[in-house]
């Protein structure tokens, strides 16, 4: 059993940044692929970024060159650095875990992530 962690949420003005971050348990977390899913009121959860076991980073086009996600395999954690945050990126942000897969491209398809946070709200106001 894999525990995933989220905290780093709040509130945060239009054109503001903050930093989530997710710990995972497991001694092999240097293993495991990344992501961040969200999801908005009445919406779909919908992808936003992931990272592979070997670092390998896929974006949202919505968040591409707003958002970096990094990990850090010596603390179990991986981050989202969230910059130029708008009011549409208002949502519970998730972080999940593929621990099966082995794959060193990033994992995209939230099926395939086999343990989930519970999530941490972002809002942005105007």
């Amino acid at each position: 059993q894999v525990q995933v962690v989220e905290s780093g949420g709040g509130l945060v003005q239009a054109g503001g940044s903050l930093r989530l971050s997710c710990a995972a348990s497991g001694r092999t977390f240097s293993t495991y692929n990344m992501g961040w899913f969200r999801q908005a009121p009445g919406k779909e959860r919908e992808f936003v970024a992931a990272i592979s076991r070997g670092g390998r980073t896929a974006y949202a086009d919505s968040v591409k060159a707003r958002y970096t996600i990094s990990r850090d395999n010596t603390k179990n954690t991986v981050y989202l650095q969230m910059n130029s945050l708008k009011p549409e990126d208002t949502a519970v942000y998730y972080c999940a875990a593929d621990v099966l897969s082995g794959d060193y491209n990033p994992t995209l398809v939230p099926s395939k992530y086999n343990y989930w946070g519970q999530g941490t709200q972002v809002t942005v106001s105007s």
